[in-house]
């Protein structure tokens, strides 16, 4: 029968679209983990951006957490590079143009990203050479390593607005999709702007993280983004109809 024949073509390609969902769900669930160890727990734990001493005491002493922070970071920008290409195949069909822009602007970041990772080469390079103590005496050194952190540190304010731009055509189609929750596309669009907030208001007012509208715009990303990798991950494509897409 004509009908059970179009019944089992839909059935094959709900299935097939599931799989892509948690596919991608579970990337962005590595992406968010190795993401937080590399970029705030690791660097909670042995970067003092007030004192040059006590970060340079801190990496010396704890090398290995250092570089388990840079294996961390690599580690979240593969998956940076694999995951906008398994959203695309989910969501394509909803809107190619966007789908397009949102894994242009998100693989945009990976080679500022890897440019930026040997600031903190460059770091391992001056606490393991002895002769960079000799020529440039201890307060010197630690003053060139701490600013190889901060030039990591410009990098990473740089890669932040390309973090936030992917995330606006991704929460369109998201919010477009009518098989994904449009109240988690909203959270991503509204996260595109929070990003963007965050990296002008901080670098034209100075004490700009000291204010509620800094703590207001990690809000949405956090929500939508973390949202989107659950839904994706435990819930798939099934809970909403895609049938009258």
């Amino acid at each position: 029968m004509p009908g059970n024949g179009l019944n089992k073509f839909k059935l094959i390609r709900m299935t097939s679209r599931n799989k892509t969902a948690r596919v991608a769900g579970i990337l962005y669930l590595i992406l968010i983990l190795f993401g937080i160890i590399s970029l705030a727990y690791i660097p909670s734990l042995l970067i003092d951006r007030e004192s040059a001493a006590k970060t340079f005491e801190n990496i010396t002493n704890s090398e290995f957490l250092f570089r388990l922070g840079i294996v961390s970071g690599i580690i979240t920008f593969l998956i940076y590079i694999l995951l906008p290409l398994a959203l695309y195949k989910l969501l394509h069909e909803v809107n190619k143009v966007y789908a397009s822009l949102m894994v242009i602007f998100a693989l945009i970041s990976v080679p500022i990203f890897f440019v930026n990772i040997l600031n903190k080469f460059s770091v391992l390079t001056l606490i393991n050479n002895p002769e960079y103590l000799k020529k440039f005496g201890e307060t010197e050194l630690q003053t060139q390593v701490m600013l190889h952190i901060e030039s990591y540190y410009n990098g990473i304010e740089i890669s932040q607005i390309f973090w936030g731009l992917w995330l606006f055509p991704f929460g369109y189609i998201v919010y477009k999709s009518g098989f994904l929750p449009k109240i988690l596309g909203i959270f991503l669009m509204l996260g595109c702007i929070g990003y963007l907030t965050t990296f002008f208001g901080g670098f034209l007012y100075s004490d700009f993280n000291k204010t509620i509208i800094s703590e207001i715009a990690r809000y949405p990303a956090t929500i939508g983004e973390i949202g989107i990798c659950l839904w994706l991950l435990i819930m798939g494509t099934n809970k909403l109809k895609w049938n009258k897409q």
